[in-house]
């Protein structure tokens, strides 16, 4: 029997979540033209306008996400990764989900993100959860630039 998934704030330098954060910044280089490439590193994630959380199962990190406070009743999702020897068992699904409700409690009225586009199957999975919980393609936003390698989401809370 596995622990229950416990998500809840976490520290971006803590070393139970270092291994996260460096398998999702190598994906993220291995998969994505430079130019493409707005994966945040610690220092971004430890922004003022940044909330990092973790999945945990017992003391084990096994995925991490955060929300970044972009003004205007928006919130971008950064940095969403589940480790490699725990996906396919709905960890992503559950953290996005969450995610959805810090982010509504919090006063958001939408969320935005940047993933990876159809030009590049290693975000499939993650476009494909996106699209089931209800993100639209939309036009880049704030200062990411429309690239071929990027695909720019948006989910309305209020729906």
């Amino acid at each position: 029997m596995t622990a229950a998934l416990d998500i809840r704030p976490a520290d971006p330098s803590s070393p139970d979540i270092r291994p996260l954060l460096a398998a999702h910044l190598a994906h993220s280089s291995a998969a994505s033209a430079p130019e493409a490439r707005h994966a945040l590193d610690l220092r971004g994630l430890q922004a003022a306008n940044i909330r990092f959380f973790a999945a945990y199962e017992g003391e084990v990190a096994l995925a991490c996400g955060a929300l970044k406070d972009l003004g205007d009743g928006q919130m971008e999702v950064k940095s969403v990764h589940v480790a490699s020897r725990a996906r396919e068992r709905g960890i992503a699904r559950t953290l996005m989900l969450t995610l959805h409700e810090i982010a509504a409690q919090s006063g958001a009225r939408a969320l935005l993100l940047e993933t990876g586009s159809d030009q590049l199957p290693p975000f499939d999975a993650a476009r494909a959860l996106y699209e089931n919980l209800g993100y639209q393609y939309c036009a880049p936003y704030g200062d990411y630039k429309a690239h071929p390698e990027s695909a720019f989401m948006r989910y309305d809370l209020a729906d």
